[in-house]
C-alpha cells in the first residue's frame, strides 16, 4: 500500500514544526536559516508542499537534525537526541530503584532500558506506571 503523497508532506510537516520548536526558532526564522522564503517554509509545515534536499541538508548541517526522522518519522529529532533520553531515562530509573531498595539483576535492568529505548525511538510515550510494572516483572 502506498502513501499519498498529500500524507507524506502533511506528516513530514509535522515533524518539521516539532523541530522548529525544539530548536526555539520561528518559521521566520528558521526559513531563514535554512535559505527559503517565510511563505515557502510556512506551506512546508501545513504539508502543502514537500521541503527541498537542499533545505534537509542545511538543517542537519546548522541543527544536527535526524533527516530521517524528519521525512520518515523514524529515529529522533537530533541524532544526539536519543543519547541524552536515554541517559535520562537510566538515572531516573537507577534513581528510582535506589529510593524504593529494589534490587534487580543488570541484565533486567538492561531489558527495560532496552524497551523504553525501543518505544521512544518509535515515537510512543511510555507512562510511569508501565515502567514500574516492568520493574515489578523483573524484581528479584
Amino acid at each position: 500500500m502506498t502513501r499519498e503523497t498529500s500524507d507524506i508532506f502533511v506528516a513530514m510537516g509535522a515533524r518539521l514544526a516539532i523541530t522548529r520548536n525544539e530548536i526555539g526558532l520561528s518559521q521566520a526564522a528558521m526559513a531563514e536559516a535554512i535559505g527559503v522564503s517565510h511563505r515557502a517554509y510556512h506551506s512546508y509545515e501545513k504539508g502543502k508542499r514537500g521541503i527541498p534536499v537542499e533545505a534537509l541538508v542545511t538543517m542537519n548541517d546548522n541543527f544536527e537534525i535526524d533527516v530521517a526522522w524528519l521525512l520518515l518519522g523514524t529515529k529522533s529529532v537530533r541524532v544526539a537526541h536519543d543519547i541524552e533520553a536515554l541517559k535520562d531515562f537510566e538515572s531516573s530509573l537507577d534513581r528510582y530503584l535506589t529510593e524504593q531498595n529494589i534490587r534487580i539483576k543488570s541484565e533486567k535492568r538492561g531489558a527495560i532500558v532496552a524497551r523504553w529505548y525501543q518505544s521512544h525511538v518509535e515515537g510512543r510515550q511510555v507512562a510511569t506506571d508501565d515502567v514500574h510494572t516492568w520493574i515489578e516483572l523483573v524484581r528479584e
